[in-house]
């Protein structure tokens, strides 16, 4: 029997809902959104210019902070236009490729953020447990074979997301309670069953956050042991400050995410509005906080930028 429309095989478009029962507010949630989102751009396009720029820098920590700059800057820019553009001007309507394209980044590069963090906790393992060879250890050579292994594994393990979701027929509602295309939130739109595609997901996201967090968790319970071993008070404050605030901001996007993900798992009575806010809080917050706390606080590239600003001021 031939379908009654060919939309309900490959649909042309879907319709994001927003955050469902929070629809007067979506003029005012976009406000800090925006905010977040223009801070965000700015500081880590700041950090990539910086870094660029001046020669001194080129130093692991802060070649892995470029890479995880362009990170933040694909997944802010891959969400949150679009999802203001829905808070602001009302534009549901979402292209099913573009959707698909839209889940892909979203996916990818929270796991590379993910790995950035991980080379980055390494890094400052390295550092501060070992710091004569730190520039032996990681040389640029292992730097760049680190970027390309986080890059590569996002990539894999979420290029198989689209193309399952493309054969897949849609037979139900093209609404999706969400402000963006998530894959979860896309693949219960289908008509067959869909068990081992979200096994899928489930598994791979749970095996790339907990691996990563176990040892992030464990460079920084190195860290605290070296740092606590030193003799002068005054470094000791300043690597626990400096270590306080980057784990502040794994801890949100650790936290974030894996609310989400239990959610989807066993979360059937959570609040929808509660489960979507908190989903794009992940998404949101990280790129948002990453320059301030890896830039701003980071002494050699706020003299820099001061510097660059008495220049052009004079």
């Amino acid at each position: 029997m031939e379908p009654a429309n060919k939309s309900e095989i490959s649909p042309n478009s879907f319709l994001l809902m927003g955050i469902p029962g929070l629809e007067h507010l979506h003029l005012w949630i976009g406000i800090p959104f925006c905010s977040m989102y223009v801070v965000a751009v700015v500081g880590n396009v700041t950090i990539l210019a910086v870094v660029r720029a001046e020669q001194s820098l080129h130093e692991p920590m802060f070649l892995f902070l470029c890479m995880l700059s362009v990170t933040d800057l694909v997944l802010s820019t891959s969400t949150l236009p679009r999802m203001l553009c829905l808070f602001w001007l009302g534009a549901h309507h979402i292209a099913f490729d573009a959707c698909l394209a839209q889940m892909f980044f979203i996916h990818s590069f929270t796991a590379m953020e993910s790995g950035f963090f991980l080379a980055m906790a390494i890094d400052r393992y390295v550092a501060i447990c070992d710091p004569l060879h730190h520039a032996t250890v990681l040389t640029h050579n292992r730097i760049a074979k680190m970027g390309a292994a986080v890059l590569v594994r996002g990539v894999a393990f979420f290029s198989p997301h689209p193309i399952l979701l493309k054969q897949l027929p849609y037979c139900r509602t093209r609404i999706i309670a969400h402000t963006y295309c998530e894959f979860m939130a896309v693949v219960k739109l289908a008509c067959v069953d869909i068990g081992a595609t979200k096994r899928y997901s489930l598994s791979v996201a749970f095996v790339i956050g907990s691996c990563d967090c176990l040892f992030i968790a464990f460079s920084y319970a190195l860290i605290l042991r070296a740092v606590f071993r030193l003799p002068s008070r005054e470094a000791r404050l300043k690597a626990l400050g400096t270590c306080g605030s980057h784990v502040c901001v794994i801890l949100v996007f650790y936290s974030t995410a894996g609310f989400t993900f239990l959610t989807h798992r066993f979360g059937h009575n959570v609040a929808p509005q509660v489960h979507i806010f908190i989903a794009n809080i992940y998404l949101v917050v990280p790129p948002f906080l990453n320059p301030i706390v890896y830039g701003i606080k980071t002494k050699k590239i706020r003299e820099h930028v001061l510097s660059s600003l008495k220049v052009k001021l004079s």
